[in-house]
């Protein structure tokens, strides 16, 4: 039977996640200090999660393979990429003007630091690390996948806000409401995804490698269409 530390823990866990993306993303010091925040939160939750009896093996930490599946599974999203990026009727899909915008230097950085270290170390270690095995305690399995995953939609509706706005698609309410709610819904279900290949593996590295693949390939394949796009209007149009 569950203690009621390991309850609070896991109440406490569920609080502060669904808090955190959508409070402290309001402040613009949050952006300029992205990797540097989401890095000691990781750390702040691995000791809560040791301190709360919480060990290796149950965070997927003592593990290191991600398994057949989650490698099969990231190839695909590669690859589906690709695709997108590829064809003509699918490249629509991609624009996005935070992405438009950047650089290659700053891409190159987002690919390889940002997002890996800033969003899926982070989210990986909260969510299927430290929140998944803290319900796991109270709660069978398959309920434990569920509230994490609810947690995890909840989780991206700032962002996501964020996203619409800045790409000029927030200023009819009801299609916010609609988008925001079908956010919600889409990144529930990858993190049930994502909460699932944990389980089966026992590893923490499959989520990661698949979230690495589906987070790190979206703004790269959106970034190579944006600067063929460009490059296709200055070819039209010499100056």
């Amino acid at each position: 039977m569950a203690s009621a530390q390991d309850k609070a823990f896991a109440v406490a866990s569920c609080v502060a996640l669904a808090a955190y993306n959508n409070v402290i993303q309001l402040h613009p010091w949050h952006y300029r200090r992205y990797v540097t925040l989401n890095l000691c939160a990781t750390g702040v939750a691995l000791s809560a999660a040791a301190a709360s009896g919480l060990t290796p093996a149950d965070l997927g930490l003592a593990r290191w393979s991600p398994g057949r599946l989650a490698i099969g599974l990231a190839v695909g999203v590669a690859a589906s990429w690709v695709v997108v990026a590829t064809v003509p009727a699918t490249r629509p899909l991609l624009s996005d003007k935070r992405i438009e915008s950047l650089e290659g230097k700053a891409i190159a950085r987002q690919a390889a630091v940002r997002i890996p270290v800033g969003t899926v170390l982070w989210e990986e270690v909260a969510f299927r690390g430290v929140l998944q095995a803290a319900l796991r305690r109270i709660m069978p399995e398959a309920a434990a996948i569920a509230v994490s995953s609810g947690v995890f939609g909840l989780w991206h509706i700032r962002p996501t806000y964020q996203a619409l706005a800045v790409n000029d698609l927030a200023a009819d309410r009801a299609r916010l409401a609609a988008r925001l709610s079908g956010a919600v819904v889409v990144t529930a279900a990858g993190g049930a995804l994502l909460s699932v290949l944990r389980a089966r593996s026992g590893s923490l590295a499959a989520p990661v490698l698949l979230h690495l693949a589906t987070n790190c390939g979206g703004p790269v394949a959106a970034w190579a269409v944006a600067r063929r796009a460009s490059r296709g209007e200055r070819l039209s149009f010499p100056s």
